[in-house]
C-alpha cells in the first residue's frame, strides 16, 4: 500500500493593509474591529470593482482560498467563469499548453489590477485511487518535458532551487525545539549525508503540490493540473516523489514511472526520498507555525517510514 504522505503547501499569504482598505472604500474601523472585519471589507470591495467591470447582470461572489483573490462569475445560470485577480503571466501560458482551463481574456481595471478569466468546466478533483491511472502519469511527463514553461518562468526570474539551498533553508528556519526531536534531527542527518546524491541535472518546471485535490477532471474526461502559485524549476524528482510516496503502492513505483517515462533506478529513487523528507521537515515547522499541531505530529509521525522506503 502507498505511505500517503500528504503534505501541506506552504501557501502565499498577504498580509492587508488597514490603512489602505480604509483610504479605498472609504470606511472608518472602529476599535472592535479586527482582522476578519478587514478582510471582509477587502473582499466586498474586490467583488464590487468586479461586478462594476462586468455589468449588473453578473453575479460576482468569492471562489474561497487563502489569498481571497479568486471568485466566480456567474450569468442567467448559463454562463459561468473562473475569475483572478493579479495572476502571472504563466497562466497564459499553462492555458495553451492544454495544463489548465482555457484563459478567455484578460482585463486591466482602472486601478491597475489584472483580471483574468478561464473557461468554468464541470467536473471533480481526482481521488487517492485515480493518482495511479494512465492520465496523470502523462500529463505530469507534459508538464516536466515543457519548453514553453520553462522558458516562461525562467522570464520572470525564477531561479532553479537546488537541493544545497533547500538544506540551507531548512536549517535556518527549523526551530530548536523541533531539531531536538530524535526523529526529526535523523531526518536531518541524512539530508545532509546525502546532499551529493540529490544533486540532478535535469531541471524543469515542477508544480510543488501535486496533491490529489489539484488534479481535476472534467465531464468530457479532460484532466487539468490547477494552483500554480508555487511553480518552480527543479529537480523533476520533487513532484514525482510526492505524488508516490503519498498514492503509489511502492512496488507499482516501476510501473507508474514507466508510464511517466522513466526508469526506476538507484539515483531517482535517491533524489525522490531527499525531497520528500525535506518536505515533510517543511510541513512539520509551517504546522507549528500554524498552532496545527496534531497535523504537525501527524507528520513527525510518518518520518521513520519515509527513512525506511
Amino acid at each position: 500500500m502507498a505511505v500517503f504522505f500528504i503534505f501541506h503547501k506552504m501557501p502565499k499569504e498577504k498580509e492587508l493593509c488597514a490603512e489602505a482598505v480604509c483610504a479605498v472604500a472609504k470606511v472608518i474601523l472602529l476599535p472592535n474591529h479586527g482582522a476578519p472585519r478587514i478582510f471582509y471589507l477587502a473582499k466586498k470591495l474586490k467583488v464590487n470593482l468586479l461586478e462594476h467591470l462586468f455589468g449588473q447582470e453578473w453575479e460576482i461572489v468569492p471562489a474561497g482560498g487563502a489569498t481571497g483573490e479568486a471568485f466566480i462569475a456567474r450569468k442567467d445560470n448559463e454562463q459561468k467563469l473562473f475569475l483572478k485577480r493579479n495572476t502571472s503571466p504563466f497562466l497564459a501560458v499553462l492555458s495553451a499548453e492544454g495544463i489548465v482551463p482555457k484563459l478567455v481574456w484578460t482585463k486591466r481595471l482602472e486601478n491597475g489590477d489584472v483580471i483574468t478569466a478561464q473557461h468554468w468546466l464541470n467536473g471533480r478533483e481526482l481521488t487517492h485511487n485515480e493518482m495511479n491511472g494512465g492520465q496523470v502519469a502523462k500529463l505530469l511527463r507534459k508538464i516536466h518535458q515543457s519548453r514553453p514553461l520553462l522558458t516562461m518562468l525562467k522570464r520572470l526570474g525564477k531561479s532553479p532551487l537546488r537541493p544545497e539551498s533547500i538544506l540551507t533553508q531548512l536549517e535556518s528556519n527549523l526551530e530548536r525545539e523541533l531539531v531536538a526531536i530524535p526523529v526529526v534531527f535523523q531526518v536531518i542527518s541524512f539530508l545532509q549525508n546525502n546532499l551529493l546524491l540529490a544533486e540532478c541535472e535535469e531541471l524543469v518546471v515542477c508544480h510543488g503540490d501535486v496533491n490529489h485535490n489539484n488534479w481535476l477532471t472534467t465531464d468530457s474526461n479532460e484532466l487539468f493540473l490547477i494552483d500554480w502559485d508555487g511553480a518552480i524549476i527543479a529537480d523533476p524528482a520533487i513532484d514525482l516523489g510526492m505524488l508516490l510516496y503519498s498514492y503509489i503502492p511502492k512496488e507499482e513505483w516501476r510501473e507508474w514511472l514507466t508510464r511517466y517515462g522513466k526508469t526506476l533506478d538507484a539515483s531517482l529513487e535517491m533524489r525522490m526520498k531527499w525531497h520528500v523528507a525535506a518536505q515533510a521537515l517543511s510541513s512539520i515547522q509551517w504546522y507549528k507555525d500554524k498552532n496545527r499541531l496534531e497535523e504537525m505530529d501527524r507528520i513527525i509521525n510518518q518520518l521513520p517510514n519515509i527513512l525506511e522506503l
